[in-house]
């Protein structure tokens, strides 16, 4: 049988990595998961309870948009994180964050457009793009600019995606980059959109949305990572108003609904933010483990992880072919990590990804195999 060749897309290899992990896993042995950007921490008590008093009602279809309270109370975390006035009728839910690309990208693009992003970056962007008949263009960023891009270096497109905490740098974007992004960007005539998904984690100075500085942006966001909702499949988009009918028309004929079982767990876990921020401080101590126990292993040349979970490291002093060891870490230590082939096609093969979601337990015990089996290498 025939195949697409809009459908031989690259494979996630962080995916490929938890397979390998969970057959070593199932042979008997203790892996420590630092290749994976999941929380090790349930979604909220609110959250779950909420959803088992909703089982005993039926959950249908809801409107293809979301839950009207839903989209209110995200609009509320608008005004109380960024202070900006937002109308909940812009607000769409959608089934994950992976839901709110395949919409946008629909939306805003045809078949043969180029749409732009930072290098590194998430990987995904550039195979859903593929997917869709779009051409994924790559900027490649510099360390001494945080791995961000510049706006005097966007190349011809009909779009640019940011990321803001960035994965897998994990640097944040102030607003006075966020504005000359996008005024250079719509100089180019490029549409633009902000992935924000990891608003919340931050160890300084809080995110910044793209809604500070513009209205004219797509912003997309989860419940994944602050909420610790992953496998929930469940986030949202915030679309311009000319745009939203269009989204509308996409979302009932794509999805239907989001799941609406998630959606009222959400609708509760937005008013459980003291839960979250323990889980925040949790990675905080994480982090500055990390910062400490890295060098120390031997892994020295890291990114400034300003928000997100993760600690993206130069590997070149010590491999050229990250994915070999990245297998040999898992292989003689245990411990899972990711290759930056995921996120750097041109340079990834000589950086690693390091995160630091799970317990504080776990970081601890990463940190001493990896400086164990580093000392013997």
């Amino acid at each position: 049988m025939r195949q697409s060749t809009r459908g031989q897309v690259d494979p996630f290899i962080v995916m490929d990595v938890m397979e390998a992990a969970a057959r070593a896993e199932s042979s008997g042995r203790h892996i420590i998961h630092m290749e994976v950007g999941q929380p090790g921490t349930p979604a909220p008590r609110g959250a779950r309870e909420a959803l088992a008093r909703a089982l005993e009602q039926p959950l249908g279809y809801t409107a293809a948009l979301g839950l009207p309270r839903l989209r209110q109370g995200i609009a509320g975390l608008y005004r109380r994180w960024y202070g900006v006035d937002l109308d909940p009728a812009r607000v769409v839910v959608t089934p994950g964050s992976s839901g709110a690309f395949i919409l946008a990208f629909s939306a805003l693009f045809d078949a043969g457009d180029r749409v732009a992003m930072g290098l590194p970056g998430y990987p995904s962007y550039r195979q859903i793009l593929r997917a869709m008949s779009l051409e994924p263009v790559g900027i490649q960023t510099r360390p001494e600019d945080r791995y961000q891009p510049r706006p005097d270096e966007l190349p011809d497109a009909e779009g640019l995606i940011l990321a803001s905490p960035g994965n897998p740098s994990g640097t944040v974007l102030r607003t006075d980059e966020l504005q000359a992004l996008t005024d250079s960007a719509w100089g180019r005539g490029m549409a633009v959109i902000s992935d924000e998904i990891y608003h919340g984690l931050s160890y300084g100075e809080r995110c910044h949305s793209a809604l500070e500085v513009t209205d004219e942006v797509f912003v997309i966001n989860s419940f994944s990572k602050y909420f610790s909702m992953t496998g929930w499949r469940v986030g949202w988009m915030v679309v311009p108003q000319s745009h939203l009918r269009t989204v509308e028309r996409l979302a009932q004929n794509m999805f239907i609904c989001p799941p609406h079982a998630s959606q009222v767990a959400a609708l509760a876990a937005l008013d459980c933010i003291d839960e979250a921020e323990e889980n925040l401080k949790v990675y905080a101590r994480n982090r500055q483990l990390m910062l400490e126990g890295l060098p120390r292993a031997g892994f020295t040349r890291i990114a400034p992880p300003e928000g997100a979970f993760y600690i993206y490291a130069d590997v070149s002093d010590l491999t050229t072919d990250s994915l070999a060891f990245a297998s040999e870490i898992l292989e003689k230590a245990g411990v899972a990590v990711t290759p930056g082939l995921d996120f750097d096609p041109e340079r990834g093969a000589r950086t690693l990804r390091f995160s630091y979601a799970r317990s504080t337990e776990d970081v601890t015990e990463g940190l001493r195999r990896l400086t164990e089996f580093m000392a013997s290498r």
